[in-house]
């Protein structure tokens, strides 16, 4: 029976979630696939989250392209029962999990501190930190049901590091999720699952486009000479591609990275190194 790996947040085209489903997939997995669903305003527009269609290509394409079992679930990340529904789908379509991705998040609701939205830092917090939380424990209990261990790969970012402007609600979610991933690595090593992070850099996703267009306009720069700057950043002279921080995924998952937990793996070009 293959090893099953639900990725929330893991629907939108050329996205992180979707090259890591595509990569796990490639390595043999089956997968259970998350995306919102449906667009919702602000808090969830459509450079945001994915939409059911979006669900739909994305399965078939990785069906098609490894064979593999691939099914999809929906799900409000800001809705608890929504939350224990996505979980429950693993063990209702496969009867088992073996790994958590928590891919989701909300890396568009930027602004100045002094105008924060209370609102969006809730759906910032809610997203990022808060369901990751209570996804790693439902999967968790599963895992433990299964007696076989599991792995908990947790998609933080440079900004669990660094601060950044404009991102402070964004940069505070990413700072708490290292946090919970060395707590909650401490607590299920005995049960033989190991939980890690990875910090990738600026990746030009669909969304990381949007964040482009966003930051240049906010620090009153060109397009082109905002991402010119971020590249002399970068020791190794560009931005990440989806499929660099697929690949640490897969190492984490892998057997070759069974004494691994805790961890807080840069995938940045050099550009974070701390």
């Amino acid at each position: 029976m293959n090893k099953v790996a639900l990725i929330t947040g893991a629907a939108r085209r050329k996205g992180l979630g979707q090259a890591i489903a595509a990569r796990l997939a490639s390595d043999s997995y089956d997968i259970l696939l998350h995306d919102r669903g449906a667009t919702e305003g602000d808090i969830a527009p459509a450079h945001g989250v994915g939409v059911n269609q979006d669900l739909d290509t994305t399965a078939q394409e990785i069906r098609d392209a490894t064979g593999q079992r691939v099914e999809t679930v929906t799900g409000d990340l800001l809705d608890d029962t929504a939350i224990t529904n996505i979980v429950a789908a693993a063990d209702a379509y496969f009867g088992r999990l073996d790994i958590l991705v928590n891919n989701a998040g909300v890396g568009y609701l930027f602004g100045l501190l002094t105008e924060t939205d209370p609102a969006h830092l809730d759906a910032v917090l809610g997203v990022n930190l808060r369901a990751p939380m209570l996804l790693t424990g439902q999967a968790a209990n599963m895992m433990i049901r299964g007696g076989i261990g599991g792995r908990v790969v947790n998609i933080a970012s440079q900004a669990s590091k660094s601060g950044f402007a404009f991102a402070s609600a964004y940069t505070a979610s990413k700072h708490g999720l290292l946090g919970f991933t060395r707590s909650a690595a401490l607590e299920l090593g005995k049960h033989g699952i190991t939980v890690n992070a990875v910090c990738p850099n600026h990746v030009t996703t669909g969304l990381g486009a949007w964040q482009n267009e966003y930051m240049s306009k906010a620090r009153g720069e060109t397009l082109d000479k905002y991402m010119a700057g971020m590249r002399a950043r970068i020791p190794l002279g560009r931005t990440g591609l989806p499929e660099d921080t697929a690949n640490a995924v897969a190492f984490l998952c892998s057997e070759q990275a069974s004494y691994v937990t805790g961890e807080a793996m840069n995938v940045s070009g050099g550009e974070e190194y701390h």
